[in-house]
């Protein structure tokens, strides 16, 4: 637990992440939960002043939002957690779970029309897409071969 809380002590952020099925599947779900939580519980309140803050949870159904960042917020995760089995993406779970807080705190923030949400959503999806091929790249040097000159 202190290796948790010493920033001293950091384990490789990119490294692979191979494993069983369950314990993706388990990170998957955990990712989500944590990026709609918090989102949800973010609505709450009003951030900055009422002229340009973010306001809380506009009156209205929460669930269809919850459902629809919930869905997103799982393809994400299992999309960085697909990538990080085969090669070290840089914090797959940090990304994840800051897309999927975002999107839920301005959906909910601002209730917006089914499409609307929809390019949320496909722009949130891009952007982990985007990063797992960032990571996938050829010329990147976590997928390049160690030479041989040594």
């Amino acid at each position: 637990m202190i290796e948790f809380l010493d920033p001293s002590i950091a384990d490789d952020d990119e490294a692979v992440r191979p494993g069983p099925l369950w314990r993706h599947t388990v990170w998957v779900l955990g990712i989500t939960a944590l990026g709609v939580g918090l989102g949800w519980a973010t609505a709450l309140f009003r951030f900055g002043p009422a002229e340009y803050g973010l306001p809380s949870a506009a009156p209205g159904p929460v669930w269809p939002c919850l459902a629809a960042w919930t869905g997103t917020g799982l393809a994400m995760a299992t999309v960085l957690r697909a990538t990080a089995a085969r090669v070290p993406v840089y914090a797959p779970g940090r990304i994840a779970a800051v897309l999927t807080l975002l999107g839920t705190r301005f959906s909910l923030g601002w209730q917006p029309e089914p499409l609307v949400l929809g390019a949320m959503a496909m722009a949130a999806l891009t952007a982990a897409t985007m990063w797992s091929l960032f990571a996938l790249r050829p010329g990147s040097r976590r997928s390049a071969r160690p030479s041989r000159e040594a």
